[in-house]
């Protein structure tokens, strides 16, 4: 953790998921990769982790998207009333702006700082991550993490497996 912050109450348990394996053409861009060394304090892996999150986290993941300004239209109406009762005020939010490049539109995100570890250890290896919530993303149920780290990898991690992500504010 960076000087002056801590953990916050917010904690995000998933199951790991494949995703499409486009991200890596958006994280390797320079521009981007100058704003996740200044939320991460190192350059980002090029591609995300996919966390699949349901019930209680869903609601708190949802909320972090209302957060960033992303709506959540098409959600059980359940799940979003919970998310309108998640504290956030903990939770500071990191902007990824956007830009252009040879005419080609590369949007803006949202980032939370946290640390990530698999759900099935007590205290044990974390590392730190970021959840990306990019402005123009499908997923209302899938969490993208970055990381300096290969995290499949570095976590030694499959489809299904259940990780756990402690923000840090």
């Amino acid at each position: 953790m960076k000087r002056g912050q801590r953990q916050s109450t917010m904690r995000l348990v998933g199951e790991v998921s494949s995703g499409l394996g486009r991200a890596a053409v958006f994280m390797a861009q320079p521009h981007y990769q100058d704003q996740f060394r200044e939320l991460l304090g190192v350059t980002a892996w090029p591609g995300t982790l996919n966390v699949s999150v349901s019930g209680e986290d869903h609601a708190n993941y949802l909320a972090l998207r209302s957060l960033a300004g992303i709506d959540t239209l098409g959600v059980k109406s359940a799940i979003s009333d919970a998310a309108e009762s998640v504290d956030t005020a903990e939770v500071e939010p990191f902007r990824i702006r956007g830009f252009l490049r040879e005419g080609r539109s590369f949007g803006g995100a949202t980032a939370f700082q946290a640390r990530i570890e698999r759900a099935d250890t007590d205290a044990g290896d974390n590392i730190v991550c970021a959840i990306l919530i990019p402005d123009l993303t499908r997923h209302i149920d899938v969490v993208e993490v970055i990381s300096q780290l290969f995290l499949r990898e570095s976590l030694d991690l499959i489809d299904g497996d259940r990780v756990r992500l402690q923000l840090i504010s």
